[in-house]
């Protein structure tokens, strides 16, 4: 507890009652009181020339308690009181007040905000270290970290979604934060404004696809995501390239996590490559049934470095795709850096290969963090 003196304050006011005036002088030392977050008790001492009562005033009776004495004969003496923990993240203030007849003297008592401790966040796997993250704490999705796609649907893969720009369309948003969670939503738009200003799409559904503003070349990134529910739903968790001149699939892809909720809590891991890819029935892939990767946060992990490709669910290894090393860009075009991309789409090849249940609208794909590792 940190409580800092400040130098004694004296009050004395005067109303007149029926010609005669009732005025007191009233001093405390010190003249206010400030504490830390935590809860604690507090004391000041007190003098007036009559008998007196303390008692705490509406700005702050919610969280201080036990005034004690509440009364006293004595012109002198020493008040206590309980400040109760300070669980938000904003400073409050409010008064003690000391009355004597009609005079009101007021102390005032300042409590700190809340500062959590600072965690130091560890990689799972030896001989990494943080390099980037977020955890989402801020009151809205931070523009320095991510960057958000618009495009309409059908843009990708058949997808029946429009991925509408800044994470939000009129008054629906599609991206925001909610308790230190990123929520990505996908919804019918309610017509409060046009995608791109010019087309109506009201009915239609809107979401977010947004990609990290920095890239990566060899790293160990990782997301706790909660999946949505529902027939038609499409999140991921994956990584393409700054360079895509050669375009897809001669890029590469890196698909950390992708589930489909016709199929739900199977998730999975692939590459694509122009060796490897669904377009040709050769792509590298594996799945697991996760129990409850609908229902709660679970970690998917990317472990990535110039001889191999991993991936992992909570903890667990999934996925393997090992570099041939024939410096051929068709089988290992992942020497070059890679950006994440979160998204939930709806419908589309996959996502929609056994048609959409529109009941499961709105639905949400939560993120708790994501967080990037180099060596």
């Amino acid at each position: 507890m940190t409580m800092f003196a400040l130098a004694a304050s004296t009050a004395a006011c005067s109303k007149p009652v029926n010609g005669y005036t009732d005025e007191h002088k009233i001093s405390t030392s010190p003249a206010a009181l400030e504490c830390g977050s935590e809860a604690t008790t507090l004391q000041f001492e007190v003098s007036a020339d009559a008998s007196w009562q303390a008692y705490a005033d509406d700005d702050c009776s919610s969280w201080v308690s036990d005034v004690d004495p509440a009364w006293s004969a004595s012109e002198k003496g020493t008040v206590s009181f309980k400040v109760a923990e300070n669980l938000s993240r904003s400073p409050r203030s409010g008064s003690i007040v000391i009355k004597c007849g009609t005079t009101r003297h007021k102390l005032t008592v300042t409590q700190a905000a809340f500062v959590p401790e600072e965690t130091v966040i560890q990689c799972p796997l030896k001989g990494y270290s943080l390099v980037w993250h977020d955890e989402f704490e801020d009151a809205s999705v931070n523009s320095s970290n991510w960057r958000f796609e618009n495009w309409a649907w059908y843009y990708v893969n058949s997808e029946l979604q429009y991925y509408v720009a800044g994470g939000k369309l009129g008054n629906q948003e599609t991206a925001y934060i909610e308790d230190g969670v990123l929520c990505i939503k996908a919804q019918k738009a309610d017509g409060s404004a046009k995608f791109n200003g010019t087309e109506d799409i009201s009915g239609k559904v809107i979401s977010a696809r947004m990609n990290s503003r920095k890239s990566w070349k060899y790293a160990y990134m990782e997301a706790s995501i909660w999946l949505p529910k529902g027939k038609g739903t499409w999140p991921a968790f994956w990584c393409m390239p700054d360079d895509q001149s050669k375009g897809w699939p001669a890029c590469g892809e890196i698909d950390i996590m992708e589930e489909v909720g016709v199929d739900p809590d199977i998730v999975s891991s692939s590459i694509h490559t122009t060796s490897y890819n669904h377009t040709k029935g050769t792509q590298k892939t594996a799945n697991r049934k996760l129990s409850g990767a609908e229902s709660g946060f679970h970690s998917y992990a990317l472990e990535w470095t110039e001889d191999y490709i991993k991936t992992y669910v909570d903890g667990k290894h999934l996925f393997t795709f090992e570099n041939d090393k024939a410096g051929n860009n068709d089988t290992w075009p992942f020497n070059k850096a890679f950006y994440m991309t979160l998204n939930l789409a709806w419908g589309g090849s996959w996502g929609g290969y056994a048609g959409v249940d529109e009941s499961a609208l709105p639905c949400t794909m939560k993120v708790d963090y994501v967080r990037v590792f180099q060596k």
